[in-house]
């Protein structure tokens, strides 16, 4: 899958995402298409994420943050290189977790702006990767905050973010591609996880 998962699917689903759709989460340990790169192999584990701030944050600084189950990235604070995201265990999140792996510095992301990132996108249920911008050479991928151009889960979940950080969202189905999914790369009703990377705030 590639940025056509975020805007072109998403915007011809917009009502659907609009009322809530659904979405999954990924780890892949081998490329399942053209757009999707080779998997990672790292250990399966869960930590818990933070309940009212982001562990690095502080004071007036510390972003926003969904608590909840977080999934293991063994090279969380490697901006230069690929997240390792590991399979997800147990069940589920029924609500959007939010865990900062690295805070950035300077304003915060807020709707309205114009972001910069770098992702990678795996489903919950297999572990595999269905999207990855670190995949594709180019530039980084772009979107406004708030404006409906991506999936609920990120128009939310990527709020107070600062520059030169990194973000991981466990997305439920109904913050992500709904019941309905976005064929052939994301099953109905799957959650989604990210690792975002913020380059750019404009």
């Amino acid at each position: 899958m590639n940025l056509r998962l975020l805007t072109a699917a998403g915007l011809a689903s917009l009502a659907l995402v609009a009322a809530g759709c659904g979405s999954d989460d990924s780890s892949s340990s081998s490329s399942s298409s053209s757009d999707s790169s080779s998997a990672d192999t790292t250990q399966t584990s869960s930590t818990e994420a933070p309940s009212t701030s982001t562990e690095a944050a502080s004071g007036s600084d510390a972003a926003k943050t969904f608590p909840g189950k977080a999934i293991a990235v063994s090279n969380a604070t490697d901006l230069k290189h690929k997240p390792k995201v590991a399979k997800p265990t147990g069940d589920p999140p029924s609500q959007l977790v939010v865990k900062d792996l690295v805070v950035g510095k300077g304003p915060a992301a807020k709707a309205g702006d114009t972001l910069s990132v770098a992702y990678v996108g795996k489903a919950f249920s297999t572990g595999k990767q269905f999207d990855a911008s670190w995949d594709r050479p180019g530039p980084a991928f772009q979107f406004p905050l708030g404006g409906g151009q991506v999936i609920q889960g990120w128009d939310q979940g990527l709020v107070g973010m600062k520059k030169g950080g990194r973000r991981e969202l466990i997305i439920p189905a109904d913050l992500g591609y709904g019941p309905q999914g976005s064929p052939p790369d994301i099953a109905g009703g799957e959650t989604l996880v990210f690792v975002v990377d913020l380059k750019k705030i404009n």
